[in-house]
Formats: structure tokens, C-alpha cells, sequence
């Protein structure tokens, strides 16, 4: 249905697409913590995500869990680390991989205002070691209490808000970051679903 009011919704989040913010989820289990990403990721204007799935199946996600967002947003599913990062490389995309560690930037010293790529792993094995040695850096979220993990979708959704927030602040969502033929057939695209 092309209502004046479903046009301007469509337009506001294609307005506020970041084409340089992609995460990486690596052999994440559980489907309602992908779920919950993809959530958060459509919130703050991620249109373009990576399924890294080296060991689990790949998830299936429903409609329901995921608040319809998995239709707003494409997935590339991957095989291998080294495939998946020399895809995004190709792209430009700086990776980070959340890997909790004292070797590990805080989240918080991260410039993520730059063309970048978060991973987060698995629930219980986290980012494996070839993609945390293999990613240009390592960051956690900062935790002070006795628990010294996140869950994934949480741990996520921190640190894109953090790229929200830093991003607001030097008014990257006030401009339009895809080209008008990309705007116009994603419109075109989105108008059909």
C-alpha cells in the first residue's frame, strides 16, 4: 500500500542508512539473539549485515521475533573468516571483533565514525581466534562487576548505539549517505514488501 505516510517512513530510513556500519555475526546460536540484532541494527540504519557461519547451522529467522526487521535489512552469508574479511577489506570496512580481554581497546575509544565492521561471536565461545587475530582491532564493552560477559544481542546493541551516538553527534544522520539511484530503487524495493 503507497500511503503519503508509509512514503515518508520509508524515506526517513532510507535518509538515515550508514553504509559504512555493518556487523558481523559469527556462529551466533541462539535465532532470537539474531533477532534482536537485526533489530537494533535497522534502528540505527544498518541496511547490510554478515552471517559468519563456520561451525553452526545458519539461523533461521521468523518474522515475529524479529519485528519484521529481517526484511529491512540483506544478509551475506559466509563460510569462512578469511572470505568474510577480505569481502568487507574489499569494501573499505575497518573490523572490529568484541573479544572481552585486558588486550582489548575499551569500546568507548573507538573512533566509529569511520567506515567499520563490529563482530560479535558465538554465546558461549565468543569470536574465534582467527577472527579476533585476524580483525584490525579488539574492543569490549567496559564491565565492572563481577559478571564478565554480555549478552550478545545486549553487548550489540551497546555498542551500536555508542556508533549512534558518536555519529549524531557530528551530524552524520543529517545527511544522506546512499546516492539517489541507490535511494530511489531501495524505495522502489521497499514499497513492494
Amino acid at each position: 500500500m503507497r500511503t503519503q505516510r508509509r512514503l515518508d517512513r520509508l524515506s526517513r530510513a532510507l535518509m538515515h542508512t550508514q553504509p559504512d556500519l555493518t556487523v558481523v555475526l559469527e556462529n551466533i546460536h541462539d535465532p532470537h539473539n539474531v533477532s534482536a540484532i537485526l533489530r537494533t541494527c535497522d534502528a540505527v540504519g544498518i541496511r547490510k549485515i554478515s552471517l559468519l557461519y563456520t561451525e553452526e547451522k545458519f539461523p533461521k529467522i521468523g518474522k515475529k521475533s524479529s519485528a519484521s526487521a529481517n526484511k529491512w535489512i540483506e544478509s551475506a552469508k559466509f563460510k569462512s573468516v578469511s572470505e568474510c574479511y577480505e569481502f568487507l577489506k574489499s569494501e573499505g570496512f575497518q573490523i572490529a571483533a568484541s573479544v572481552v580481554g585486558e588486550e582489548s581497546d575499551s569500546l568507548y575509544e573507538l573512533n566509529l565514525r569511520n567506515r567499520i565492521a563490529l563482530v560479535f561471536g558465538n554465546e558461549h565461545r565468543g569470536v574465534s581466534a582467527e577472527a579476533a587475530s585476524s580483525a584490525d582491532v579488539v574492543f569490549q564493552v567496559p564491565m565492572l562487576g563481577m559478571v564478565q560477559s554480555l549478552n550478545v544481542s545486549v553487548a550489540c546493541a551497546i555498542s551500536l548505539y555508542e556508533c549512534l551516538r558518536q555519529r549524531m553527534k557530528s551530524g552524520d544522520y543529517e545527511k544522506q549517505k546512499i546516492g539517489e539511484a541507490e535511494f530511489k530503487q531501495r524505495l522502489d524495493q521497499w514499497l513492494k514488501k
